[in-house]
């Protein structure tokens, strides 16, 4: 496929355009751009600031990305925004460049799905395989893990952090970290059982699920605590790695304050 680019757009000459890419019409890219091999650009798209787009990924109308931070402690240097590739972006998504108060950088990794009207605030750290639903806002300094999913209409306070395969139901409010394999729900969201429907669709074993399902009884119904809960999952053989997994990000989440991990860091 030969590079296409649209009559009526705006790309200044020193954008870095890779071969086989699409920019569709009143689409605007600026001088610090680089987009990889394959992505395609519709109507109406901007890329602003120090931002890399990787490979094969499709951005929607009124995207923007590389916007400066909504954070007014900024003062305007280069910081950056690095999307990885085969990412679907889908209409009016926003992701903002990082501010100065962490390493500068805004990141989302590959094989994502943004729904429309999603906010990715700066300093979020996103991984792999995440699915966000639509109007879901995500707070600065924001960690999302691979394969976790949020539904529609979630709000992420900033330095929360989402373990990987994990559900945040819709319209939920985010106030504390969600821990892996969990589905969680609620104002503010607290887990509700074991994330069942996305550990079979990643060929989780019965034995870990369960395994999973005696954690969670442990922790979020009889709550034993966790140092007692994790002696009864050893005694009863039930600390797979996964379980292990589990307790220590409930472990590093328990360090932070206000039920956020990453806020020691903010603290120090």
């Amino acid at each position: 496929m030969a590079t296409y680019i649209a009559d009526q757009v705006s790309i200044d000459p020193r954008a870095e355009i890779d071969d086989e890419v699409e920019i569709g019409p009143f689409c605007v890219v600026g001088p610090h751009v680089r987009i990889g091999r394959g992505t395609r650009l519709e109507n109406g798209v901007t890329l602003m600031g120090h931002t890399t787009i990787g490979e094969y990924n499709h951005i929607y109308p009124g995207v923007v990305i590389g916007g400066e931070p909504q954070d007014i402690s900024y003062r305007g240097t280069d910081t950056k925004v690095i999307v990885g590739s085969h990412n679907l972006i889908r209409e009016g998504v926003t992701i903002n460049r990082a501010s100065e108060k962490e390493d500068g950088i805004t990141s989302v990794g590959d094989h994502n799905f943004f729904m429309a009207g999603c906010h990715v605030a700066h300093d979020c750290r996103l991984g792999s395989h995440i699915i966000i639903a639509n109007a879901t806002l995500l707070g600065g300094h924001v960690h999302i893990h691979d394969h976790a999913s949020l539904s529609g209409g979630v709000a992420v306070h900033h330095y929360s952090t989402i373990g990987g395969f994990s559900f945040v139901a819709g319209l939920s409010c985010v106030r504390h970290d969600v821990p892996p394999f969990m589905l969680v729900e609620g104002y503010p969201a607290r887990p509700r059982c074991v994330n069942v429907v996305a550990l079979k669709r990643n060929n989780f074993t019965a034995e870990v699920i369960n395994c999973l399902a005696e954690a969670h009884r442990l922790l979020y119904r009889a709550k034993v605590g966790l140092d007692h809960a994790r002696e009864i999952l050893r005694a009863n053989g039930k600390c797979v790695p996964e379980v292990n997994h589990l307790l220590s990000f409930i472990e590093g989440q328990q360090e932070g304050r206000h039920g956020r991990g990453r806020e020691a860091r903010r603290a120090a």
